[in-house]
């Protein structure tokens, strides 16, 4: 039988239903496939450190950690930044579509006056020929 810790069945547990949640957005297109990566992928690694016990110490290692759980701090941290910086550009993006946008909204008002303005002229000069 599996030698399975209290706290690793909670690890996989979470893990696991964080990984089911992310593909339920995706599946009900309330997160975009291409936002959701960095999600995914870390979701992934806390499953893989959740199952692999002996794998959160190889990596505290090889990062010259001395407490493993320490490590997994850090990789979440990591994870968070990252997503953060991929929200940043996101929005980054949206802001210039935003600015473009509003800028064409501005020209079509512009061009719509001046053919209000011209079409009502032409209504004037009609009336006044009567």
């Amino acid at each position: 039988m599996l030698n399975i810790s209290q706290i690793q069945l909670v690890a996989i547990t979470v893990s696991l239903l964080l990984f089911l949640f992310i593909m339920y957005l995706i599946r009900s297109q309330r997160l975009k496939e291409e936002y959701s990566l960095l999600w995914i992928f870390f979701s992934l690694v806390f499953i893989l450190f959740s199952f692999w016990r002996k794998g959160l110490d190889y990596l505290s290692d090889f990062l010259g950690v001395a407490y493993p759980p320490a490590a997994l701090f850090m990789i979440l941290l990591m994870a968070i930044f990252l997503i953060l910086i991929e929200f940043s550009i996101i929005i980054s993006k949206l802001a210039d579509k935003n600015k473009s946008l509003a800028q064409e909204i501005g020209l079509l008002k512009q061009k719509l006056g001046e053919v209000e303005h011209g079409i009502m002229k032409k209504e004037e000069g009609k009336r006044e020929k009567e």
